[in-house]
């Protein structure tokens, strides 16, 4: 009976020490030693770091095994002989930024990384090594990893105005950025839609612009609205029937984060080394903005209202006036927003302006007069300028959409190039940063198959398309390819109004977008990325994560 006994934990060692090694994204090198013991995670493991700055790492790594596998470990500054984990900070083990090494055998699991942040993506990895289903042991494969990241901004977007999404679940999005070794999180707190941040001085902004009486019914024009046409012309947008009405849910949406709730927000992201970007819209998209201070708009005798549907915006007047008493009250709102937000930057906005409400407006009008300004695409950029000037005065720098190019680029700008990558290549040839975000493949909440069952935006955003995107473009030389900051995942939720929905819309395609922006782009291999998403897939499952069980057909 021992002798069964001993041959059944000898092939439990074996199949162990054979797990095949599936992490995402793709580590710059990796080397397993088949035959060689796993490391075991009992409750005698112990978690070793030196520096008391890496105690959020292993605080995370610690909760994961609790959380998952019932396991919390001792956290020590001492090194005992065997049965550890240990964090090392060492900037020496490579010449990138956030570099780590890892290193596990039975005795014990050692990562080193050039920065804090190095440590903690090793950490993600090591994650990515553990079983994914109820296991009787906790096991960590013996093996070598050697890895940096490729582009140093590595970014994800959410947009919380078209529907509201609670703490909660924002540190939970946070959690799977983290997961994928992603750095920056573009949070879009302003929109027609809603405004979602508390401004103490303004406090109409969220008692007025924070809630809306109601969404729009399917798409439009489209699901519910099928017989509405519209045109567009040069000063407006025409509907057809003239008395065509656009249909909404008449149902009451909102919601805000006060101010504490953003700082204990921005706290749990760094802790995880990321970067929470605010946006704030302007000069349109302002809708909620002036449905609580009408008198900001190019038609300040005009009623506002906060928009309750979406698609042509530029049918409604939600562009604000180029005045000094809208400058002032823009740089009062950024002033409490950057109190907030550690941030070095700040986006912005600055698309889909249309000049129509400027054309029509004396005041703009007046304004050119001034500044010697002759179109109103000068008049965008004079609007960026001055806000630019502002933002960074207090140290910070702007991020915008490419429309800010429009009228000449403000200094220092980064430029984040949605409509196709012509806004990035612009920007990078006129040495700014730039982030790649073309629509076509970068937006998230474009349906992930040809024929998509819910509710999307038109055009699908295949995930073989997000895994082949290239950020750098071709057009650009050497030298101007190092003005490519990264690429960003956009996830906007006209479509999208609960959390499972956020995670459908989000996986796998958040798995593919990780491997572009970590890994070697000559390791990457969509094949190969597919067998290894069968095993990230199980951890979804793990974790109680919805994504497409379409993709477990091939």
């Amino acid at each position: 009976m021992k002798k069964i006994i001993f041959l059944f934990l000898v092939l439990i060692s074996f199949k162990v020490s054979a797990q095949e090694i599936n992490i995402i994204p793709q580590p710059a090198y990796q080397k397993t030693e088949p035959g060689k013991k796993p490391f075991i995670i009992d409750s005698k493991t112990q978690i070793v770091i030196i520096d008391s700055t890496l105690t959020p790492a292993a605080d995370f790594l610690n909760n994961y095994l609790q959380k998952y596998f019932k396991l919390k470990l001792n956290i020590t500054k001492v090194t005992p002989n065997k049965n550890f984990i240990a964090f090392i900070s060492n900037r020496r083990i490579s010449e990138f930024e956030d570099a780590y090494n890892l290193i596990a055998s039975d005795q014990n699991v050692t990562i080193s990384g050039t920065s804090a942040a190095g440590i903690f993506y090793g950490i993600q990895s090591v994650i990515q090594l553990l079983p994914t289903g109820l296991s009787n042991q906790v096991t960590i494969p013996s093996i070598t990893i050697i890895d940096h990241p490729r582009f140093a901004y590595r970014g994800m977007h959410l947009d919380v105005s078209r529907h509201f999404f609670d703490v909660a679940f924002i540190k939970q999005y946070i959690d799977y950025l983290a997961l994928h070794k992603m750095n920056y999180f573009h949070w879009h707190l302003t929109d027609d839609h809603g405004w979602r941040i508390e401004i103490k001085k303004y406090p109409k902004l969220t008692e007025i612009g924070a809630w809306r009486n109601g969404s729009i019914i399917g798409l439009w024009p489209g699901k519910g609205n099928e017989n509405i046409k519209y045109q567009v012309l040069p000063n407006e947008i025409k509907i057809t029937p003239k008395d065509a009405v656009i249909k909404t849910d008449g149902i009451r949406h909102g919601g805000f984060y006060t101010q504490e709730q953003i700082k204990e927000v921005v706290d749990y992201a760094a802790k995880r080394y990321i970067t929470i970007i605010p946006e704030i819209e302007m000069p349109a998209h302002s809708m909620a903005l002036l449905a609580a201070y009408p008198e900001l708009g190019t038609e300040p005798n005009k009623k506002y209202t906060v928009a309750e549907t979406w698609g042509m915006m530029n049918k409604y007047n939600n562009v604000l006036q180029a005045s000094d008493t809208t400058f002032k009250f823009l740089e009062n709102v950024l002033t409490e927003v950057m109190a907030l937000f550690p941030s070095p930057y700040i986006h912005i906005g600055g698309d889909e302006a249309s000049k129509v409400w400027w054309k029509q407006s004396a005041v703009s009008q007046q304004v050119m007069r001034a500044n010697g300004l002759k179109t109103e695409s000068e008049l965008q950029s004079y609007f960026i300028r001055r806000m630019e000037k502002f933002v960074n005065s207090k140290g910070k720098t702007i991020i915008g959409w490419n429309e800010i190019l429009q009228g000449g680029l403000a200094p220092n700008a980064v430029v984040m190039s949605w409509q196709g990558e012509k806004g990035g290549i612009e920007a990078a040839k006129q040495n700014h940063k730039a982030i790649m975000t073309p629509e076509n493949k970068m937006y998230f909440n474009h349906g992930q198959f040809v024929k998509e069952d819910s509710l999307t935006a038109s055009t699908p955003s295949l995930l073989a398309d997000v895994y082949n995107y290239e950020p750098v473009p071709s057009e650009l030389n050497a030298e101007q390819a190092k003005y490519i900051w990264g690429a960003q995942g956009c996830l906007w939720s006209e479509y999208i109004t609960n959390p499972a929905k956020v995670q459908y819309q989000l996986f796998p395609r958040l798995d593919a977008l990780s491997e572009v922006l970590w890994s070697p782009k000559e390791k990457r291999n969509y094949p190969d990325f597919q067998k290894r998403l069968k095993a990230q897939f199980q951890r979804y499952d793990l974790m109680g994560i919805t994504y497409s069980k379409r993709y477990l057909v091939n």
